[in-house]
């Protein structure tokens, strides 16, 4: 009932367009008849949690494009941290705002990363437990200035038009150098690459939240066994 509830408040929203699903199943058959932008997927503390991480993982590999956002009950170390590893690109839990979970929607639809202060901190701990994020190949070569000004940039949270409109150069030029900032570090997401500049202190560690964007045409979203946020 309350995954249908949060569905129908999107949907009067002018951005939204929402779809409830119960089920893991009900996600992968409407994902093989729609096409969705960002998936919100519940993830409570009865469930089991290595099944829910399993099914993150599934869709990130077999949907890509799509962007995932977590709700949790609670901002539990272990499950946020977890959630990133398995491709979730936002962590929302259900104690914040209706209007707080529209904005962690437009950010993660902009592949934006969308993180508590709280959050991220955990996130940051367990770099520091499990070592470098990435290791650099024998010769590999450094990133250039360029290089390093558009990973700074992905870290604070623009999006590849954003960048593009901030450098004065095309989106596919921009999409052409994190091709080779992905491939100098040895990262395959733009949480990875934001994680990585973090570490190396060429970002803020604030909140990854840009609340200041422009309205957006409708996005589609797809919501999995989710509650209402308080």
């Amino acid at each position: 009932m309350s995954c249908h509830l949060l569905a129908d408040a999107l949907d009067r929203s002018e951005h939204y367009h929402a779809v409830a699903a119960s089920n893991p199943k009900k996600v992968l058959q409407l994902l093989e008849k729609e096409r969705f932008e960002v998936v919100l997927v519940g993830v409570g503390i009865s469930e089991d949690p290595t099944e829910s991480m399993h099914f993150l993982r599934q869709l990130q590999i077999n949907h890509p494009e799509l962007g995932i956002v977590v709700l949790l009950d609670a901002l539990d170390r272990s499950l946020v941290v977890e959630a990133f590893r398995s491709g979730a690109r936002g962590i929302f839990t259900r104690s914040d705002t209706f209007e707080a979970l529209c904005k962690c929607i437009r950010c993660v639809n902009e592949d934006q990363i969308w993180v508590s202060s709280v959050g991220l901190h955990y996130v940051l701990e367990a770099l520091v437990e499990r070592g470098p994020v990435v290791s650099r190949l024998p010769g590999s070569r450094p990133l250039s200035k360029r290089e390093e000004q558009i990973t700074v940039l992905v870290a604070e949270g623009y999006s590849n038009r954003e960048i593009s409109e901030r450098l004065a150069l095309s989106e596919h030029t921009i999409k052409n150098y994190l091709f080779r900032v992905f491939e100098k570090l040895g990262v395959t997401t733009r949480v990875g690459l934001t994680l990585y500049a973090l570490k190396q202190a060429q970002a803020p560690r604030a909140k990854l939240q840009s609340l200041k964007r422009p309205p957006l045409a409708e996005s589609r979203v797809l919501l999995k066994n989710s509650n209402l946020p308080s």
